[in-house]
């Protein structure tokens, strides 16, 4: 019987710290709950609507500032004309501080400073628009 006890102990830990993320994985629970402060600006659905903000389904690997449908500032646009593309190093610098990476911007988002949140957002924004 202890033989039994010891046994289902080492296979609780095992799933316990299989099913543990690391502190480099992207939290996908915390990533949605930061994108709440997106959704007054943004949507996400293939399709969807552009509010404030562009609909970001698709975002990532397009360039910057040229979506149909989108007022953008200038700011913006000229950086897609120099080539801005969106991926997971320039959305990161984007989110931390809009102004610094496309200075005029009229993004009145603050900019998330912590790079777990960063990456958390990121990591969800990239599965509910169908990049991953």
């Amino acid at each position: 019987m202890r033989g039994l006890y010891a046994g289902l102990a080492v296979l609780a830990l095992s799933f316990s710290v299989s099913g543990a993320a690391s502190a480099d994985e992207p939290d996908l629970a915390l990533g949605e709950k930061l994108f709440a402060r997106c959704k007054a600006c943004h949507t996400l659905d293939e399709g969807g609507k552009n509010v404030i903000g562009p609909n970001l389904h698709g975002i990532f690997g397009t360039t910057a500032g040229i979506r149909e449908g989108v007022t953008y500032s200038r700011a913006m646009k000229a950086k897609g004309e120099e080539g801005l593309v969106w991926d997971d190093e320039t959305m990161s610098a984007y989110i931390e501080k809009p102004s610094a990476v496309v200075p005029g911007t009229s993004m009145a988002f603050p900019g998330l400073r912590k790079p777990e949140e960063r990456a958390s957002l990121i990591a969800y924004l990239k599965r509910e628009t169908g990049a991953e």
